[in-house]
């Protein structure tokens, strides 16, 4: 272990701790240059400095903590089910809960409290109430969370949040009248804890006095309690996820992302009623299954709803600059343990290209390299000429290989991070071979559909509306472009909330037809995925499999009447069944390996 840096060392000591705590060998801590988040059983905190102070280790400490209590004392289904409808109740809701199960924590282990408080500060650094100059401004569910706080543990409201907590404290207190004791007395209950949560709120007008729905959890509530969180946190995982709304919905109180409306769109309510969908952003993920292929009609056509929506936008219009810096600073962390076998890989596959370039030679000529099968005759008559070889310049077609990269939710975490650094080895590498590279992106906007479900919605609802949300396509790198320039950009792929759902035929209609473009003699398609394609908004009003018959057309005119070659590789998920030329990885780290071999395969002179 002595080549192990200290923060590997901290991140093995919070992972203990985290999987003591949370009673589950399976719980994972890993690092971000984001927000905090959590997926299923793997937490991500905020990454220390290489000097990791006191006070960044104890925020980090207290992002594990929690997300640790979480896992230990929340049943996700049932947090679900008695989940309230409007956004903004949900959002004092789910404020509630990581209140009692953050309590829980603060009064059996009080090791925790001045961890808990740095994340607090932590957490509070952007929030509005920091900044509220008038009650209006205090967002209530932050409010009502560090007031709820306050009562169960007895810790003092941050220092930050204090003038903004102490505007509404008054309306609060003089509507709710002994909500917050009858919630100290079911700390350990959650049921119980959620249906008095549920009262302040109708106590607060936030929450119809008579719900249709308020009757019947007293039994069915623990009925497979353990079966219904495992299922959930595999839902948060984007693994294998039911269809029902109350199921999804559970994405929406992801950690640090709880009460976020900023991608909500006004058919959010519809689309929460009776169809797949999820009021949050940094926790829901795609979903993800390889569902066996169906007979898809005659008459099938595909279209998108409207295309007003979508966008085609280079990396550096996302982001700023400096935190394009920050996030690729944070990616090259990533890189830091596969330098050695990335270096590697490229130095053979651009041996491979150079040998392909140079690898004829004419004989019997009067001057070059001793020929040594003429060694004889040199011998015996040293002055006889035509004893030479030349190597003959082999024409080397002119390429141009696009890397389009699948930018979806499910991608987050160590796929998206081996996908960025295999690119940015793969154009260095190719670039040095006079190879031209390209690499793309592909996602939505926004999730549930956004102005695209909107317009739909507005227009009333017509059937079979075709694609149903707003595409964006990245350009990370253009073809033209030299990889110094576009380096800062491959980090994008590491920020919040960038991932969303993924739409791929049309993602690989338009990386061929940028390829089509280029004066290249041969061209190159290599997409990295890992699955079929998923949009909740499309495929909650168009026939079953609509999104994958046509990937599977698109696939099969590339694959038989296009010049274009195409070739892919699945991270997790068998894409053989829809790629000729393709293969499958179950570890993300194979991955920088196999494209090198691909594209080698690719190159071999036909």
């Amino acid at each position: 272990m002595s080549d192990e840096s200290p923060l590997d060392r901290f991140k093995t000591a919070l992972t203990g701790a985290a999987r003591a705590i949370a009673r589950d060998r399976e719980a994972e801590i890993g690092w971000t240059a984001d927000k905090p988040s959590q997926q299923g059983k793997m937490a991500r905190v905020p990454m220390p400095g290489r000097d990791i102070s006191a006070q960044q280790a104890r925020e980090a400490r207290g992002f594990a903590d929690s997300f640790a209590l979480r896992m230990r004392h929340h049943n996700g289904a049932l947090h679900a089910r008695m989940r309230p409808g409007d956004p903004a109740a949900s959002a004092c809701y789910d404020a509630i809960e990581r209140a009692r199960y953050e309590a829980i924590g603060e009064s059996e282990y009080t090791g925790m409290r001045a961890n808990m408080e740095l994340m607090h500060e932590r957490r509070l650094a952007g929030d509005p109430i920091t900044s509220a100059e008038t009650a209006d401004d205090v967002p209530l569910h932050t409010a009502l969370g560090l007031m709820l706080r306050e009562q169960l543990t007895g810790q003092p409201i941050p220092e930050a949040a204090r003038p903004g907590v102490e505007m509404v404290r008054e309306f609060v207190e003089s509507r709710t009248g002994d909500d917050f004791e009858q919630l100290s007395d079911a700390l350990h209950d959650q049921s119980a804890f959620q249906k008095l949560g549920l009262d302040m709120l109708r106590h607060l007008d936030m929450v119809p006095m008579e719900p249709e729905n308020d009757d019947g959890f007293d039994d069915d509530d623990s009925e497979d309690g353990q079966d219904e969180q495992e299922k959930d946190e595999q839902d948060e995982d984007g693994a294998d996820q039911s269809d029902q709304p109350e199921t999804r919905a559970e994405g929406a109180e992801g950690e640090e992302g709880e009460g976020d409306e900023s991608e909500q769109s006004p058919g959010d309510d519809e689309l929460a009623e009776g169809e797949p969908g999820d009021d949050g952003e940094e926790m829901q993920l795609p979903q993800r299954k390889n569902a066996p292929w169906q007979d898809i009609p005659n008459s099938f056509d595909y279209k998108p709803f409207t295309e007003t929506f979508d966008e085609v936008v280079e990396a550096t219009e996302l982001c700023d600059v400096e935190e394009l810096d920050r996030l690729r600073a944070y990616l090259d962390s990533q890189l830091a343990g596969l330098a050695g076998v990335t270096t590697r890989l490229a130095n053979r596959l651009q041996r491979r290209l150079m040998a392909q370039q140079n690898r004829s030679w004419d004989f019997d000529q009067e001057e070059g390299l001793l020929d040594a099968a003429r060694l004889a005759r040199v011998v015996v008559s040293p002055g006889h000429s035509l004893s030479y070889k030349q190597e003959q310049e082999q024409e080397f077609k002119d390429t141009v290989v696009t890397l389009l990269i699948d930018n979806s939710g499910s991608m987050r975490g160590r796929p998206i991070s081996i996908a960025a650094i295999s690119a940015d080895i793969l154009a260095r590498t190719l670039e040095r071979c006079g190879v031209k590279v390209e690499i793309l992106g592909f996602t939505t906007r926004a999730w549930k559909g956004g102005q695209s479900r909107e317009k739909w919605l507005a227009d009333g609802r017509p059937e079979n509306p075709g694609r149903l949300n707003d595409l964006r396509h990245i350009i990370y790198k253009k073809a033209d472009e030299p990889m110094r320039r576009a380096r800062r950009s491959l980090g994008l792929m590491m920020r919040e909330g960038l991932l969303k759902e993924n739409i791929d035929g049309e993602a690989l209609l338009w990386a061929h037809d940028r390829l089509l473009a280029r004066p290249e003699d041969r061209r190159i398609l290599m997409v990295i995925s890992d699955g079929a394609p998923v949009d909740d908004s499309t495929l909650s009003v168009n026939s079953a499999g609509y999104l994958e018959a046509h990937l599977r057309k698109v696939i099969e005119w590339i694959e038989k009447a296009s010049p274009v070659q195409l070739v892919a590789i699945g991270i997790g998920h068998d894409v053989t069944r829809y790629y000729k030329k393709a293969v499958t990885i179950m570890d993300a780290e194979q991955l920088g390996g196999t494209i090198i071999e691909q594209l080698a395969d690719l190159f071999e002179v036909d």
